[in-house]
């Protein structure tokens, strides 16, 4: 046990050296890559961007790789696990980690662009209200900017900055949509821009959006509900075998820790696991509708 000890310290001095050299030429790779960003691309970045730079998150990753590897070799070791199980354990557990951060940056993203395409309507009815008071659009879309919630301020304003820095008004809107990819304001730019083209009156034009996009939102918000119950069934098959395995190794160990300390109780985790995804993988598929 001595020798296993000295060897998971010795493995993680080396994670934590290797981590401050890749963490230390990633952040001078980020230095050198900003000074050479232009200002158009500080404009229009992506979606991620708002949240987290390049170099933070190739660190997050770095850290959560180097911090979860090391966390389940402990703990395979401590559990007197096979010896044999520690590397490719261990580098599983390093490669989820360097994904996790990417993924809880996703996660954070779709929920960012979720929590804008709840506001196209308030942006559409503001809009329409601001036109048929005389407002121009410009002063319309900053009047807008300046009463609604995040993350639809920070968008707008960006929009408004572009318009102001010479940028046309339609292409700024076709900029905004790129970031967030929205179907709504898709539709809400292509009409914004035939009309501004072709003529007619923008405040009729925006109020029959405001319709269209209500009874989008209806629809989206049915199709939810009725699938609600799928999406939770997936997650609830996909953890039931986790949760009797915890219960029976509470209960009763000797009867479940072959499952820990043998090659055949190892292989058949792996296919439970698999099997699992898989099962995950397809319901979510089955439940899942674009519209």
């Amino acid at each position: 046990m001595k020798d296993w000890m000295v060897l998971v310290l010795v493995f993680g001095a080396a994670l934590a050296v290797a981590y401050q050299v890749l963490s230390t030429v990633v952040r001078h790779l980020g230095e050198d890559a900003r000074l050479r960003q232009s200002q158009e691309d500080q404009e229009n970045i992506s979606p991620m961007r708002r949240l987290v730079t390049p170099v933070q998150l190739t660190t997050y990753r770095i850290v959560w790789s180097c911090g979860l590897g090391v966390a389940v070799m402990v703990v395979l070791v401590l559990a007197g696990v096979p010896g044999w199980v520690y590397v490719p354990l261990a580098a599983g557990a390093a490669a989820l980690g360097a994904y996790l951060p990417l993924l809880y940056f996703r996660w954070r993203v779709r929920k960012r662009q979720a929590a804008f395409e709840a506001r196209i309507l308030d942006l559409t009815v503001g809009l329409a209200n601001g036109l048929k008071a005389g407002e121009a659009l410009p002063a319309a879309l900053e009047s807008i900017s300046g009463r609604i919630a995040q993350p639809m301020k920070e968008e707008l304003q960006t929009v408004i900055r572009e318009y102001r820095l010479g940028l046309e008004l339609p292409e700024a809107l076709e900029r905004l949509h790129g970031r967030m990819g929205c179907e709504d304001l898709r539709l809400l730019v292509a009409a914004i821009r035939l009309t501004m083209q072709t003529g007619g009156s923008l405040a009729e034009v925006l109020g029959q959006m405001v319709e269209t996009i209500r009874q989008r939102k209806e629809f989206q918000d049915k199709l939810k509900s009725m699938t609600a119950q799928g999406r939770f069934e997936a997650i609830a098959m996909s953890l039931a075998p986790l949760f009797v395995f915890v219960i029976l190794y509470l209960i009763n160990p000797p009867l479940m820790k072959p499952m820990v300390t043998t090659g055949l109780g190892w292989a058949a985790i792996g296919v439970t696991c698999v099997m699992v995804a898989l099962g995950f993988i397809c319901i979510n598929k089955i439940v899942t509708i674009e519209v």
